[in-house]
């Protein structure tokens, strides 16, 4: 577990530092001539140059192991926030936040292959996946301040160089620090539709991807996660409440970390069936969005926190899941996938909601897109894998 710790150490000031930009880079580009339409379509094309250091992350992971680009990604990723520093027109700004995009690719893949690794039973890998969860999470809800409080104090320049450096030196420690596992393979795999004991199915291959036991219909459930969250994020802003004060709109968004860090500590949900907590969760999530679009009576800062909770399931759950029925020669690729869907996802969901919004409530979108993923569910077309961690009893 010394190599969790680490990991998760790294984990947390790389994101920390990632985080911390959110709220800054928009008045930086803003500083620099932006107009806002730029701005959108410099966000959009961060999530779009992940696509293809996903593809190359699955297959290079499970290749060459996790530990070369969990490294070589925050000290690249370093070393472009020295360049952004030094940025004086937008379009160089975009030139690097695509770079960081395909570069940060690698990231997240290589960090949830290793600990899928590290786990010895189903229970133990669900852990490790809520830990992944909770340091994101709360990495999340500290450092948008932190970033906009360094700004005020020392200016865009000086901020972006002190996480830049930041980065580099956490990349440089993560090659001493942190080693690559082998996987514990068992006889036994999870029964992903059902309770947790097992029976093996016979193998259905219809509808099941390259990946394992894994049909491609599943990866409509992260794709829906992350669409709805950005248009949550999207929405958020234009409040009126937000517009008229940063500090309610923070307060909002604050709310939503908060309920996933609620659930991401609730260790003892790890018990049950990982698909069950997905289904489950992803209904909360969809039933949340649907209160929003209807205006339900409850406060909205509740229904936030709902969402918040919902998500913290579902992440876990889905990554549990994920790893329970892969071989872990796969995981990299396993992983990568997740990463695209959730790539596209957050892509997608605040187009759909800048597009449609005067015509239709883009909370009823998000609503509409989780649960349609959640009826492509179909538990039956999962299969076990021998070499998956065997549960815990």
């Amino acid at each position: 577990m010394k190599t969790a710790i680490w990991l998760y150490l790294f984990m947390f000031v790389a994101f920390f530092d990632l985080h911390a930009q959110y709220p800054i880079l928009t008045p930086f580009a803003i500083s620099l001539g932006a107009a806002p339409t730029f701005i959108g379509w410099m966000m959009g094309m961060y999530s779009l140059t992940h696509l293809p250091g996903n593809l190359l992350a699955g297959h290079w992971v499970d290749r060459y192991g996790s530990k070369p680009f969990i490294c070589l990604s925050m000290l690249l990723a370093g070393v472009l926030l020295l360049y952004q520093s030094k940025v004086t027109d937008p379009w160089q700004l975009l030139t690097i936040r695509s770079i960081s995009g395909f570069v940060l690719a690698f990231l997240s893949p290589a960090c949830l292959a290793m600990l899928a690794k590290l786990g010895t039973n189903s229970v133990q890998q669900g852990k490790l996946m809520a830990g992944n969860g909770f340091v994101h999470t709360l990495a999340s809800v500290i450092s948008p301040a932190a970033g906009a409080l360094l700004v005020a104090k020392i200016g865009f320049t000086t901020t972006f160089s002190l996480l830049g450096w930041a980065l580099i030196v956490i990349g440089a420690s993560a090659f001493f620090f942190i080693h690559d596992t082998k996987a514990v393979s068992g006889s036994t795999a999870l029964v992903v539709a059902g309770h947790g004991h097992g029976t093996r199915p016979a193998p259905n291959r219809h509808g099941v991807s390259d990946t394992g036991g894994i049909p491609w219909l599943f990866y409509g459930v992260p794709l829906g996660l992350a669409c709805s969250q950005g248009i949550l994020f999207f929405e958020l802003p234009l409040m009126k409440s937000s517009q008229q004060s940063l500090l309610t709109s923070g307060l909002l968004f604050s709310m939503v970390s908060l309920g996933a860090l609620c659930t991401l500590s609730l260790l003892f949900l790890h018990k049950y069936s990982p698909l069950g907590r997905t289904v489950v969760g992803g209904f909360t999530l969809a039933l949340a969005f649907f209160g929003l679009s209807v205006h339900w009576p409850l406060p909205l800062l509740f229904t936030l926190l709902l969402i918040g909770m919902a998500k913290g399931v579902i992440f876990p759950a889905m990554a549990t899941l994920l790893a329970s029925v892969s071989s872990a020669s796969r995981y990299g690729r396993v992983f990568s996938f997740l990463a695209i869907s959730s790539s596209l996802g957050a892509f997608i969901g605040p187009v759909l909601a800048g597009q449609l919004r005067h015509s239709l409530s883009p909370y009823f979108i998000a609503f509409f897109i989780m649960m349609l993923a959640l009826t492509l569910l179909v538990p039956g077309k999962f299969r076990t894998n021998p070499d998956a961690p065997p549960v815990a009893e």
